[in-house]
């Protein structure tokens, strides 16, 4: 197994990367108290000033930030710099309200394209590799940042973007490309019409993909594989703390994903009351930047499940594991009184023969009563009984998670296919933003 990209501080030993995420984050608070009037203001309701934070436990003191923050001070409002030193910006979606900006120094470019690197080169991608990065090239960040993380360590790098799915295939077969960065659902999508095109993506040079923005379960991890004849390595990120870059799997035994823990200080809190909970404990992952310049952020909640575990790992890196991400704290699903997250109904769905990766979850009312109908699509040039499979599935689920759904078989095509992120439940109990 190959070094680390950046030895120095992946391997690091952990009383030293503790010891500089200290110096780090009193730079960071230092740095959003006399920049940012809406930090100041923060802090001060906290009653908390930088020199009180002298360990790391005293992170606790520091404010909470959420993205109603970040979109109540559009645009620039939590920037730590003027727009002068700013050399790039990007956003998040703001589908439904406003987008958030997030600006990019030159240094932070650099930071950005080095955390890139380490996840391209944990997940094991080489000098000379072709990557086709099929994420979309505009504000969303994961296109543009994962082409400067391969950029810097040498690979040739296809930006096709997402969409135009025939023509992904074409690059893929054409070119020759041996990494596909993509989100997972979009990965099914070019395995699905490479497939209604007559090729074998498992016969082309393609080797390696490398999937974030959605979770990658084990169930669609081993589906991907499959149908791509490749690795399937996950990453994670989230815009307002960089972009891709934040974690990254290893080819190592540790189970989880490193986080570049000289960038960002991890923790992981009960979202109900914010209390920080032990390594090992599921609870929403909370992010603190630490060499950020134009946007540093305090203790962001980014809503993701997971939890943190130090156990060693045979790929030599010492640095902080988050399990991979269940879901979103503000995804979770509340039906007849069970908790449910959209990706463990995904992960038992696959697990039944015969359904294919293209199923909607619809939440609705039945009466009185919550009620969970579920669409998919069964495997194409399998002779199967339907109704058999709508039994297997309606065991499966209610046999784990307690529910009992209503189950729908639709034609093949019939389901949405997804460019970039997924959007796969309807919860009709909600009220329309």
């Amino acid at each position: 197994m190959t070094q680390p990209w950046n030895p120095s501080f992946e391997a690091a030993d952990p009383q030293e990367i503790r010891s500089m995420q200290l110096a780090m984050l009193k730079r960071t608070a230092t740095l959003v108290y006399h920049r940012t009037s809406t930090y100041r203001a923060m802090m001060e309701r906290q009653g908390v000033r930088p020199e009180h934070i002298r360990s790391l436990e005293d992170l606790r003191l520091l404010p909470f930030t959420t993205k109603q923050d970040l979109q109540e001070h559009y645009p620039s409002g939590m920037w730590a710099v003027s727009p002068r030193a700013v050399s790039r910006i990007h956003a998040t979606s703001g589908t439904t309200s406003k987008p958030v900006l997030v600006p990019y120094t030159d240094d932070d470019m650099e930071q950005w394209g080095e955390c890139v690197a380490r996840t391209f080169w944990a997940a094991g991608v080489r000098h000379g590799d072709i990557c086709l990065v099929a994420l979309g090239m505009g504000l969303f960040t994961g296109g543009m940042g994962h082409v400067e993380g391969a950029r810097k360590i040498g690979c040739a790098v296809i930006p096709s973007g997402s969409g135009m799915t025939e023509r992904q295939v074409s690059l893929l077969r054409d070119l020759r490309a041996t990494v596909l960065v993509s989100t997972p659902s979009y990965a099914v999508t070019i395995a699905d019409k490479a497939l209604s095109m007559g090729l074998d993506l498992g016969s082309t040079s393609l080797r390696l993909g490398s999937f974030g923005a959605e979770p990658l379960t084990p169930q669609l991890r081993t589906l991907i594989e499959s149908r791509l004849g490749i690795q399937a390595v996950e990453s994670y990120g989230l815009a307002e703390l960089m972009g891709p870059g934040v974690a990254m799997a290893c080819q190592g035994d540790c189970g989880g994903l490193h986080i570049n823990e000289d960038h960002v200080l991890a923790e992981v809190v009960d979202p109900r009351t914010l209390k920080p909970l032990p390594p090992g404990e599921l609870g929403e992952l909370v992010l603190t930047s630490l060499q950020r310049q134009a946007m540093p952020l305090l203790r962001y909640r980014t809503r993701d499940m997971t939890s943190l575990s130090r156990r060693p790992c045979s790929c030599g890196r010492t640095l902080i594991t988050m399990s991979p991400v269940v879901g979103r704290s503000d995804d979770m699903m509340n039906i007849s009184g069970l908790n449910v997250f959209p990706s463990q109904l995904e992960s038992l769905l696959l697990e039944v023969p015969g359904v294919e990766p293209f199923y909607l979850f619809e939440v609705h009312k039945k009466g009185s009563m919550d009620a969970l109908t579920i669409q998919v699509e069964a495997s194409p040039h399998r002779d199967q009984d339907e109704q058999l499979l709508v039994r297997r599935i309606s065991h499966k689920i209610k046999g784990t998670v307690g529910l009992k759904p209503t189950v729908l078989v639709r034609p093949r095509g019939t389901l949405p296919r997804f460019q970039g992120k997924s959007y796969r439940v309807l919860d009709s109990r909600k009220p329309k933003p």
